[in-house]
């Protein structure tokens, strides 16, 4: 093989042809190194298995060690694992993109490794190559996991076809591997994250509130429950909120401010988000103001099924109705009624988490 072309890259803008060029080697089964947050590795298109056979052959790597897939967004592990976790999304969540490989398992049987890197030129090269691309560390087996371009191209120059320069990398140290194929997950290899933030993490009861535009009642539903798991120096709970129309960005409204600011709460700095699929995934209790609330989030997550419920349900008012009607529109009055029965919605569950 002829000698690697190099290319030096600027990490701080990471523009160019040349990551086009790189994803189009991978993606035709050639092999490049790209930087990542953590080390240097070796990208490949894992549905290539000329590629995957040289890239065995290079690192001197045992067949049965497999590689793994590296995402440029969390969406897509939809397409590789199966029978996902409520941790694993959490620990996605939580971590990604970032320095943490989760094991799962696979949707071909068997296990699958997957990270999503915390580096634009990583995930660039990613996306444009349009394969699914592996990519361990550029360094020969037993050998130290390259932190600079200098380690990486050392035993490399010739053997692969590209190699990126953008100088030394972020973190210097290889990710934490994490295996949710069984409960309790394991802990396979302490790397960049510590194994304290992994359990703090994993064990974090996640509670979404969801309702229309995210600027009233699953505002107030969020910001009563917050006050009172700081009231009672809780930190084991995550609260999010979010609606299932696109506002993202809004305030909360007027009305709302000033009733929870009755409260002794301050809601100015609240900003609307749209439910997203991965906040559904990573939420161990999701409370929904209107049954076509719920009906939304099922259609976006049918497998969160047995975690969603009305609020209401939680409210002591003897009142077939378990719908929270939307105050938009309304007097404040309304809006006070309203924090009523979510306060008491609240309360109830304050007991059961």
């Amino acid at each position: 093989m002829s000698k690697t072309r190099i290319i030096t890259a600027d990490p701080h803008n990471p523009g160019g042809e040349y990551l086009k060029d790189a994803a189009d080697i991978i993606r035709s089964g050639g092999l490049v190194i790209i930087p990542t947050e953590t080390v240097y590795g070796i990208a490949a298109n894992m549905l290539n298995k000329k590629a995957i056979e040289r890239l065995y052959e290079i690192k001197g790597r045992p067949q049965e060690k497999h590689f793994s897939l590296h995402i440029d967004s969390k969406e897509k592990i939809n397409e590789f694992a199966a029978d996902i976790s409520v941790q694993a999304w959490k620990l996605m969540g939580k971590f990604w993109p970032g320095p943490l490989t989760i094991i799962l398992k696979s949707k071909n049987k068997g296990t699958i490794g997957v990270r999503m890197p915390d580096d634009e030129i990583a995930l660039r090269v990613i996306y444009f190559s349009g394969v699914p691309v592996v990519c361990p560390s550029a360094n020969l087996s037993g050998k130290q996991a390259p932190v600079s371009f200098e380690e990486a191209i050392k035993d490399l120059d010739g053997k692969v076809d590209l190699a990126i320069n953008a100088g030394n990398t972020r973190i210097g140290r290889e990710s934490t591997v994490v295996d949710l194929t069984a409960e309790p997950f394991k802990i396979l290899r302490e790397g960049a994250i510590k194994k304290e933030d992994i359990d703090l993490a994993a064990a974090k009861k996640t509670i979404l509130f969801v309702c229309t535009g995210n600027s009233c009642r699953s505002v107030m539903a969020k910001a009563l429950l917050d006050d009172r798991l700081k009231k009672l120096k809780r930190n084991d709970v995550e609260v999010l909120s979010a609606g299932i129309m696109m506002l993202a960005g809004a305030g909360a409204t007027e009305a709302t401010r000033q009733v929870l600011a009755r409260e002794g709460i301050d809601v100015s700095g609240h900003r609307s988000q749209k439910v997203t699929e991965d906040m559904l995934k990573r939420s161990d209790l999701i409370l929904v103001m209107e049954k076509l609330h719920e009906e939304r989030v099922l259609q976006v997550a049918p497998e969160v099924k047995n975690r969603v419920f009305l609020l209401k349900e939680f409210a002591k008012i003897g009142d077939m109705n378990l719908n929270i009607e939307d105050p938009i529109g309304q007097p404040v009055d309304f809006y006070e009624k309203t924090l009523d029965v979510i306060k008491e919605s609240v309360e109830r569950i304050i007991q059961i988490i």
